[in-house]
């Protein structure tokens, strides 16, 4: 065993006990004040220095050694899921309903070995800015931080972040220039007609049974409306309408997602569901209002940042190019606008029981910890080499 794997692998038990204590007292989005006071103790205990407060309860600690004027930010996420825990385990979530089921945790718990073990060893030229981030899930975190100036005040030649993955198998690293996850678009249309008893229809436009016609159209919207090459997915995920059998509702609502990766078809998909909209609502003689946010961009990579990613990881574990994009989405994608950088999985697959992310029964491998903080040394190093 080398030195420096066994410096890395003395730090794991401490950080296991470290992530267990996050996992039972969970925090949501602009909540993580315990979560960030402990991260902030722990770096101050490493001599950094530490900036909290930025984007909410964001942490900053920067580490520089050396004379150059080289630099490097390292994200991890803090935040939990407003879901209630199902995994029996004995740290499991001590708050109802709040549960690290995407396994920030343990994104944290890596983060900080990284700044533990890089305070101790020193082997780079430069200043690392060590960047924990509140409110990924849905809130924009990663935004309110670039608002609040974190390149500004801790400007970063490349800024690196990665997120467990459990369709990987643990061990193996996989990253991809350009598209790496996708634009989150949220609509909600609200369908309204007046209302009337069930067994007199004709005396109001019929709100459930536009609605319905809209659902079916905007299911062929990606097949019919935006180029083949092109890829997208739009999903109706709520319809939400009535309160009685014998009455026909004045509103019904429907509401979906939609996925992108290019900022021309996610154009011509809003465009085009605002048509269909429009169109059912003529047809139907209700009204319809559309409320369209665009509350996540696509996570883009730098394709030199990806590059140098995959040659780190292929230092420290599998490293694998990523053959395609995943269509779930990614506020690190924020930090992407203002700073080139790259996103990274982490393969923490078990085997075929391994269960997905944002599942009640979901759990942060921990045997995967060591391979997380090396990979975040190896892109220190291999960027502020000496």
């Amino acid at each position: 065993m080398s030195d420096k794997v066994a410096e890395i692998d003395d730090l794991v038990a401490p950080l296991v006990s470290f992530r267990r204590d996050i996992h039972a007292n969970p925090e949501l989005a602009y909540e993580e004040h315990r979560t960030a006071n402990k991260i902030e103790e722990a770096l101050r205990q490493l001599g950094l220095e530490v900036h909290t407060g930025i984007g909410g309860t964001g942490v900053v600690a920067s580490l520089k050694v050396g004379n150059s004027d080289r630099t490097i930010g390292l994200r991890a996420d803090m935040d939990a899921l407003p879901i209630h825990e199902e995994t029996g385990l004995p740290y499991a979530s001590r708050n109802p309903g709040v549960f690290h089921g995407c396994g920030h945790d343990g994104h944290v718990a890596m983060l900080l070995g990284a700044a533990q073990h890089l305070a101790r060893t020193r082997r780079f030229d430069g200043t690392v800015h060590f960047i924990f981030q509140p409110a990924e899930e849905g809130h924009a975190g990663a935004r309110a931080m670039v608002e609040d100036g974190l390149f500004d005040r801790f400007p970063c030649d490349r800024v690196f972040a990665f997120h467990n993955w459990p369709d990987l198998p643990a061990g193996t690293v996989s990253t991809r220039p350009g598209p790496i996850m996708a634009a989150a678009d949220k609509f909600d249309i609200l369908v309204e007609g007046r209302g009337a008893h069930a067994a007199m229809p004709h005396k109001t436009p019929d709100a459930i049974l536009a609605a319905s016609d809209l659902v079916t159209q905007l299911n062929g919207l990606v097949s019919r409306r935006i180029p083949p090459m092109s890829t997208a997915v739009l999903s109706v995920t709520q319809i939400a309408g009535g309160s009685s059998h014998n009455v026909l509702p004045a509103a019904v609502r429907v509401v979906g997602t939609v996925r992108t990766f290019d900022s021309a078809v996610q154009d011509r998909i809003e465009e085009a569901l605002r048509q269909v909209a429009e169109g059912v609502a003529l047809a139907s003689g209700t009204r319809m209002t559309v409320t369209y946010n665009r509350y996540y961009p696509a996570t883009v990579n730098d394709a030199a940042a990806a590059d140098e990613a995959l040659a780190a990881a292929a230092s420290v574990a599998r490293a694998e190019l990523a053959p395609e994009p995943a269509f779930t989405s990614e506020d690190f994608a924020f930090m992407l606008q203002a700073c080139k950088g790259a996103y990274i999985w982490l393969g923490q697959g078990r085997g075929d029981e391994e269960v997905p992310l944002h599942h009640p029964h979901y759990d942060f491998n921990d045997d995967v910890l060591a391979t997380g903080i090396r990979l975040h040394v190896a892109l220190v190093e291999r960027h502020l080499t000496i």
